[in-house]
């Protein structure tokens, strides 16, 4: 199955997966009363919605490249992304303001039957599957949008056995138990949506990656033969993936072809990495010394950008 195929089929897998899940919490919630089963329905009624943007973003990434976008459609990941943070804060927000007014009025009476906890443990079940899923999608494609619904799952997997302890301890006498799993879920979701838009914003303002997968970069390009030294390495998010620039110093009196044989040989090495996207080399005569070593000697890089 190809990349486009994994990530069509996981997000259509999620909304499927969610929108059963706010039926069951839903119906457990009209049957109990349980404002932890409550919130949990709040929190997969926004997690099915979500999945609606998922699926039609999934769909748009997908798409091969066109004259108007010769690089592909994965930026917009980001962006989908950034909607399933959305979701996740508005739906935390709420979860925690309505229980949070439930214990403060006083408003508080424990779950009645066994739909609540029927309910949760399903839900439990079906999150850390989706969760496992999700992980191995985005990893085996390289998904941020995949990977951001991964960590909600999860999250969601925490959130659910706060709601079947809190759905549990009302039932065998403590009534203020359900309201207070609510918070917590509330809270579990509320931290999930941080923590991606935290992730996501660092493709769409260009960050650097990470200096150990820039320092492979620079070993990569230093492994060719021919190749004296590197410098002026930039490296930046655009999008989910990488875009790489970086010079390198050669004998000067190579030929044109031979230096061009060198500048594939490097772009290609570089680019083998699944992270990096494109690959931009400058190749320099190593006579004009604009290189330093680092201070660790194993590679050389200047840290400002020098021009020939």
């Amino acid at each position: 199955m190809s990349d486009r195929q994994a990530l069509r089929r996981a997000g259509a897998v999620v909304l499927a997966v969610n929108v059963a899940l706010v039926l069951g919490k839903g119906l457990a919630w009209y049957l109990s009363g349980s404002l932890a089963v409550g919130s949990e329905a709040i929190n997969s009624t926004a997690d099915a919605a979500y999945s609606l943007v998922i699926v039609a973003g999934l769909y748009l990434t997908t798409q091969p490249p066109d004259l108007e976008h010769p690089h592909g459609h994965e930026r917009i990941e980001p962006f989908v992304s950034l909607f399933v943070a959305a979701a996740i804060l508005a739906a935390g927000g709420a979860i925690v303001y309505g229980a949070g007014r439930a214990i403060l009025a006083g408003d508080v009476s424990p779950p009645t039957g066994a739909s609540a906890v029927a309910v949760l443990v399903l839900a439990i079940l079906a999150k850390l599957w989706l969760y496992r899923y999700c992980l191995q999608v985005a990893d085996a494609a390289g998904s941020p949008a995949v990977a951001a619904t991964a960590i909600d799952n999860r999250n969601d997997v925490l959130a659910s056995s706060a709601a079947l302890v809190g759905v549990a301890g009302a039932q065998v006498g403590y009534p203020v138990f359900d309201p207070l799993a609510a918070v917590i879920v509330g809270a579990f979701v509320v931290y999930s949506g941080i923590g991606i838009v935290r992730d996501n914003l660092s493709y769409l303002v260009g960050a650097a990656p990470p200096e150990e997968l820039r320092q492979e970069i620079v070993e990569l390009a230093l492994a060719h033969p021919d190749v004296e030294g590197v410098h002026d390495v930039i490296a930046h998010y655009v999008g989910p993936e990488i875009d790489v620039s970086l010079h390198i110093e050669v004998e000067g009196d190579r030929t044109l072809t031979e230096a061009h044989d060198i500048e594939s040989g490097v772009v290609d090495a570089i680019g083998s990495l699944d992270e990096v996207d494109d690959v931009f080399v400058h190749v320099d005569p190593k006579e004009l010394g604009e290189w330093k070593e680092d201070a660790d000697g194993a590679s050389a890089d200047s840290s400002e950008p020098e021009h020939s």
